[in-house]
């Protein structure tokens, strides 16, 4: 059976770049653009609270969203561990699940009433759950990928930190967005026919993205697994047997509320605590990508001295730390707005490099070891069942953080003075510490000693 060589390792990335460019796009600018805080935007759905009386429209589309995508993990992985395709178990589902995606993601900006209607906020409905459907289908099988296709931790961890360079790189493609949009509203177009366009641009590149691994990678030449018998819900249930697993998901669950907060409110906070300009939210967030990217040689020669739970746990206090620091941007801060973002994209370009890395490798390494001591190859199920329950928790964050964004908003001008985005910023710090306490508890050595052959699980 083959190994993967380096231009296969990369050719199986560029895949992750497309998804991440496209999940970008969502994440980082839906909010901002149907419950903008810029005055004289285009409303196109109702911006008070009028779900239960607590949260607005976008929150619940959005939680929607997320629950409904993890809803769908489980059911798409089990379809993928009992695919008999002759392609692979995954392989045919990257394939199909390309142009869906691609399509779907600017379909969710393209509103067809331009002024506040139901028929808007129908269309965003529709539209977020084909996206979520759609890169389920793509991610959940790629993931499964990463355990099959790398065949030693070391292998793993190759894969692992190729992945995580091409879902930073398309992550930060896709906070450019307004610069691009920028250019287009320079030269006549309107701000919304500009977004579109940008977001157009962008998904036909992605989709060149998401088909290069299932064009170049022949899944067989690579992977003996045999599909899988079990269906869905024994699978999962299966799957969250396993202890370390079940530590691991708690702590994840919590590190992605905080980020989800964190992520969505980055141009929020960069405009209304810093005062600065949308598109200056987007060149921050590259230069700590471009930051972070230098840590990456390091971390992988510190992850066999240190092991990935020490690091992890390490980028969970450093990025409690970045988000504290947030809550109190230009706050009387005695530095100007530019060098209050530099030493936040300072601070956190090191945890963005090792979250960006190594949680991908655990989760592998646990499925490879639960694989070994089972008996049976449910690497699709584990995660999807990781993403199933961190996107219950970017549900309840996407909840929390569009309520909290509403405090301190003017009504008339709908722009906000900030104190809820500041309120975010201490709710993440909190919920990102407390997941650095819970991973506490995850044994590595015991799933070293398995993957090594020492010991044998009880």
């Amino acid at each position: 059976m083959k190994s993967l060589t380096k231009s296969k390792i990369w050719f199986f990335a560029i895949g992750q770049f497309g998804w991440s460019l496209l999940s970008g796009i969502i994440s980082n600018w839906m909010v901002y653009i149907y419950q903008p805080d810029v005055a004289g935007s285009t409303l196109f759905i109702p911006q008070t609270r009028i779900v239960f009386g607590i949260f607005t429209i976008i929150g619940a589309i959005t939680a929607f969203g997320r629950i409904f995508d993890a809803i769908t993990d489980p059911w798409i992985a089990s379809l993928s561990d009992r695919c008999k395709s002759k392609q692979g178990r995954r392989i045919p589902f990257l394939k199909w699940a390309s142009i869906p995606l691609a399509a779907s993601t600017v379909l969710v900006f393209c509103a067809p009433v331009s002024g506040i209607s139901w028929i808007n906020t129908l269309w965003l409905l529709l539209f977020i759950a084909c996206y979520y459907l759609a890169i389920t289908a793509y991610c959940t099988p790629y993931n499964a990928l990463i355990s099959e296709l790398g065949h030693t931790q070391k292998d793993r961890l190759a894969i692992s930190t190729a992945i995580s360079f091409t879902f930073i790189v398309g992550t930060a493609v896709s906070m450019q967005a307004a610069n691009v949009w920028g250019i287009f509203i320079a030269h006549g177009m309107t701000r919304m026919t500009a977004i579109r366009v940008t977001f157009v641009i962008f998904a036909v590149i992605a989709l060149v993205c998401l088909l290069v691994p299932p064009l170049t990678i022949r899944e067989k030449d690579y992977v003996t697994t045999k599909p899988s018998d079990a269906g869905a819900g024994a699978s999962l249930v299966k799957t969250f047997r396993n202890p370390d697993f079940r530590i691991f998901v708690a702590s994840d669950i919590l590190y992605f509320v905080a980020l989800t907060m964190f992520q969505t409110g980055l141009t929020f906070f960069v405009t209304s605590l810093l005062g600065l300009d949308e598109g200056v939210a987007g060149m921050l967030f590259v230069m700590m990508t471009a930051l972070s990217l230098l840590f990456y040689i390091p971390i992988n020669k510190l992850v066999p001295r240190f092991g990935k739970k020490k690091l992890v746990l390490f980028a969970f206090m450093m990025f409690s730390l970045v988000y504290l620091y947030t809550a109190f941007l230009g706050k009387g801060l005695p530095i100007s707005p530019m060098v209050q973002g530099y030493i936040l994209i300072l601070l956190a370009s090191l945890p963005m490099a090792i979250f960006g890395i190594l949680p991908q490798a655990i989760v592998a390494d646990v499925a490879e070891s639960d694989a070994r001591t089972t008996g049976e190859n449910r690497e699709g199920m584990f995660f999807a069942a990781r993403t199933f329950a961190f996107k219950i928790g970017q549900s309840a964050s996407m909840l929390i953080f569009t309520s909290l964004a509403t405090i301190g908003r003017d009504p008339v001008t709908n722009v906000s003075d900030g104190s809820g985005y500041r309120i975010v910023a201490i709710t993440a710090f909190i919920l990102c510490a407390c997941g650095g306490f819970v991973l506490r508890f995850f044994n590595e050595k015991r799933i070293n000693g398995i993957l090594n052959g020492t010991i044998q699980k009880k």
